[in-house]
């Protein structure tokens, strides 16, 4: 799940600073204890969630799997989407594709140890991928739409075997870096897996939870860990804040070392505070509106359409991300972290800048008629909307305060619905909104998130939820694009197959992007060292981005 900024007022504020006090003194007292040259200083995390913790580590829950993959639970391997795809060992030691690209064996790391001392063997990493076969809700990415067999190799007993049905290179990066493996002696004895709370995880990895409470998280050292010397960070807590003025402030006064938020006015407020202060925020992914093709007026292309030409996403830009943001692309790419991958023909198509005459155009052609309100009716509904937004990320209060101005002069109605955390992601899961504004997590390259936008094996029936594609997207045509992508390793003809998802973006209009999603990440060198910076790019540096911020705590060591 992204995670983005927010403001909110200053009841809030005092609200959301009483809640942090309640951490059991935990992060606030962080600060005093991290002095430099004290091997034991606390590295406080401020990433504001919107919500307190349910102490849920369940690595296969979209709404908390950033908790936990990464630092508890472990990959295969770690691919860089910052490096050009570069990979590196983790779980596994090794891979090798073969037989046309249609199989690929992974090498399991040996001398690993679950955290609570039981040896972790390649049978888990079998097991993992067969519950993964067994309930499909936990196939995020949904890897069994192309494998056909997951086997332990008859040759090397370290080595896992995975089969798939058709060539399949991309599905590298969600088989290695995005399968979080799981202990069989703990999960085979758990009936509902999807369901499942795992309140006390039992990773691989450098941490264990210890304890948790609603208003904090605190991660401790795995003493069974295999990488000796690791981790050098004795203690990450990450305090749970509802609203990001509260968050910023332990930031900007030295108390958090690592953020991940839309901080305004970053400058004045964060960075000119200490020479210590840091920030680099690279766009990855883009937040975007998402249209339930289950209601009766999105489901028409020609109403997507005038939407899309009635959102203003250089306001939202300069207005509600502070220009912190570059506008979206409706081309569906982030263009300027991948302009290699931009399809000259579809962008020269792109006319979806904002134009409330062409979306009113649009309207009347389709028989729609204004209102003494100003607003128009199709078949008798008013194209009246709400979307649904998780009202503790202000900046995308402020975006959708934007947008709703800008599409009343094109006769369109938006009522923003500012939700809890988890009544945001419970709606957006089970497709109960006519529209929702949030943003996917990607992948290396833009084929990750328009899969994840647009694949109808991501998506699920209304009232079940979708591991992705929350807007119900169907269409055979455009899947088997995907699965053609998947099919090579061509570069040049994915690119080509990226155009023409480009230009269903520009035709169909299934997604309406508004901004391009920044990395969001703050931090704070006084007492910490190994921070991820441009021009050492060793993983996405967001505290949220998993499981990249496992590779970012290997790195971290106290001065």
């Amino acid at each position: 799940m992204k995670r983005s900024g927010k403001v909110l007022g200053a009841a809030a504020v005092a609200a959301s600073m009483l809640l942090v006090s309640a951490c059991g003194g935990s992060s606030s007292s962080s600060g005093g204890k991290g002095g430099a040259g004290n091997p034991n200083a606390v590295l406080t995390v401020s990433n504001e969630s919107g919500g307190l913790w349910n102490c849920s580590f369940n690595p296969f829950n979209s709404g908390v799997s950033f908790l936990s993959m990464g630092n508890v639970y472990e990959p295969l391997m770690f691919v860089n989407a910052l490096q050009d795809d570069k990979t590196t060992p983790w779980l596994a030691t090794d891979y090798a594709w073969s037989n046309g690209n249609k199989t690929l064996s992974f090498t399991v790391r040996q001398g690993v140890k679950w955290n609570d001392g039981t040896a972790m063997t390649p049978a888990d990493v079998l097991f993992t991928f067969n519950e993964l076969k067994k309930f499909p809700a936990l196939d995020l990415n949904s890897v069994w739409s192309v494998l056909s067999s997951v086997t332990q190799s008859t040759t090397d007993a370290n080595q896992i075997v995975f089969n798939f049905k058709t060539a399949a290179t991309p599905y590298f990066y969600y088989i290695a870096d995005q399968v979080p493996i799981i202990p069989q002696h703990i999960w085979s004895s758990i009936k509902d897996p999807v369901g499942y709370t795992d309140s006390n995880p039992v990773g691989t990895g450098m941490y264990v939870v210890k304890p948790c409470t609603p208003q904090n998280i605190t991660f401790k050292p795995n003493t069974s860990y295999y990488q000796p010397g690791l981790p050098k960070v004795k203690t990450v807590d990450y305090p749970a804040f509802t609203s990001n003025d509260a968050a910023n402030n332990y930031l900007a006064t030295g108390q958090a070392q690592w953020g991940a938020q839309f901080i305004p006015n970053i400058q004045k407020y964060y960075l000119d505070k200490s020479s210590n202060y840091h920030s680099w925020e690279p766009p990855i992914t883009q937040v975007s509106m998402f249209p339930n093709m289950t209601d009766p007026l999105l489901s028409n292309v020609k109403v997507r359409q005038a939407l899309a030409y009635a959102t203003d996403r250089q306001s939202a830009s300069s207005i509600g991300e502070g220009g912190q943001e570059p506008p979206g692309s409706q081309l569906g790419v982030v263009t300027q972290t991948y302009p290699q991958w931009v399809n000259p023909t579809a962008q020269a198509a792109d006319s979806y800048t904002y134009d409330p005459q062409k979306a009113d155009q649009i309207l009347q052609g389709l028989g729609a008629v204004k209102g003494s309100d100003g607003i128009y009716s199709l078949n008798g509904k008013k194209l009246s909307f709400t979307i649904i937004n998780n009202g503790g990320y202000s900046d995308w209060v402020a975006s959708l305060q934007t947008v709703a101005q800008g599409m009343k002069a094109a006769g369109i109605e938006l009522n923003v619905d500012n939700l809890s955390q988890n009544d945001f992601t419970t709606k957006l899961f089970n497709g109960q909104f006519q529209l929702a504004y949030y943003s996917e997590t990607g992948g290396p390259a833009p084929y990750y998130e328009l899969r994840q936008w647009l694949y109808s094996s991501n998506s699920a029936p209304i009232g079940q939820p979708a591991a992705t594609n929350f807007e119900r997207f169907k269409d055979p045509a455009v899947d088997a694009l995907f699965n053609q992508y998947a099919a090579t390793a061509d570069q040049t003809t994915q690119k080509a197959i990226v155009g023409q998802l480009e230009t269903v973006m520009l035709n169909q209009v299934p997604i309406i992007p508004v901004t391009e999603a920044a990395a969001w990440y703050q931090y704070d060198t006084k007492n910490f060292t190994g921070f991820v910076t441009q021009q050492n790019d060793y993983a996405v540096p967001s505290v949220w981005q998993y499981p990249d911020w496992g590779q970012v705590l290997m790195h971290l060591q106290p001065k």
